[in-house]
């Protein structure tokens, strides 16, 4: 196996950490084999590839997808250091409005597997931070939807950075859960 994983009190997340192998010249690590990644229980059809960069104290999200147009999604950050953040919104879920939130950063080289039907967001606690993750379905403007990174219901301890959230209006408008 290319990895290792960690699972969490919410079914369906998984924290991938990959075997990095390296020397005095750098490093060099498989950060996606679809077969390996199966034989884990993550058999998505990924079939498209997002990047976003944002500067420290940035927060983005909470944001999902209505079904049927939900995405899962694997995450993963190549340049920087984010809080990521993952709640589950799925209708009837046991775990509904629970959530958990992980360090990724390009010196622990790990990956958040989000599957559909979870709200995700992030927040940069690097100088800055490039961002990267799969999706199994196309963006569907009709569907997005988002939850206040701020719910009190959800009760997410987001780190301190020195600097004020910066957050955008519309994220700032979501709704509570």
């Amino acid at each position: 196996m290319i990895f290792e994983t960690e699972h969490f009190h919410i079914d369906g997340l998984v924290l991938i950490k990959p075997k990095i192998f390296g020397d005095d010249r750098g490093y060099f690590y498989e950060s996606y084999s679809k077969k390996d990644f199966k034989a884990h229980g993550i058999d998505c059809d990924f079939i498209q590839d997002n990047q976003a960069l944002s500067s420290k104290g940035v927060l983005r999200g909470l944001h999902f997808q209505k079904p049927p147009y939900g995405q899962s999604k694997l995450v993963r950050v190549t340049q920087g250091k984010v809080f990521d953040v993952a709640v589950d919104v799925r209708p009837g879920s046991p775990t509904y409005g629970s959530h958990v939130g992980v360090e990724l950063s390009d010196q622990n080289h790990h990956m958040l597997f989000i599957p559909a039907g979870f709200a995700h967001g992030y927040l940069v606690l690097s100088a800055s931070a490039l961002f990267q993750y799969k999706c199994d379905s196309y963006y569907h403007p009709l569907s997005e939807s988002g939850i206040r990174y701020d719910d009190p219901s959800i009760a997410i301890d987001w780190p301190p950075v020195d600097i004020d959230y910066q957050i955008s209006l519309k994220d700032a408008n979501l709704p509570y859960l």
